[in-house]
């Protein structure tokens, strides 16, 4: 189980990837909470230009939740076509806020502080720009 308060998207994805084709099972929460680094207005840019790619020319779908966006991306690094790559993909779950069966067993993956990085977003402030809406 892993917290992803404070922890960098790519590497968090990455270090998942790799344990789960393994053979390792996950559950990821705190998942609006993860960081995703570089300045507002290229981050904005990305996520945006992969959501209008839908609309412009029947592409694929990205989603807008911040869960979905965390396991597109751990989907990204895995062969998801092979059949060892959907099983990793399968034994990866993630959540939004911290589920009670879960409350108080959660580790952290990697320990960062804020002060540390220059320009970053949290996921969840990424998704509500790009179409997010919270409830």
């Amino acid at each position: 189980m892993i917290d992803a308060d404070g922890a960098i998207l790519g590497r968090l994805a990455s270090h998942v990837a790799k344990r789960a084709m393994e053979g390792e099972r996950f559950a990821i929460v705190n998942a609006e909470k993860a960081i995703v680094i570089g300045s507002k207005k290229h981050i904005l840019e990305f996520y945006k230009r992969k959501t209008s790619f839908k609309r412009q020319i029947g592409g694929k779908h990205f989603p807008k939740r911040p869960d979905m966006v965390l396991k597109r991306t751990i989907r990204g690094m895995v062969p998801r076509k092979t059949y060892r790559g959907r099983n990793a993909i399968s034994r990866v779950k993630v959540y939004l806020g911290v589920p009670k069966e879960f409350e108080g067993k959660a580790r952290k993956i990697e320990k960062l502080h804020k002060t540390q990085l220059l320009k970053f977003q949290l996921l969840g402030d990424v998704c509500e720009e790009i179409g997010w809406q919270k409830r």
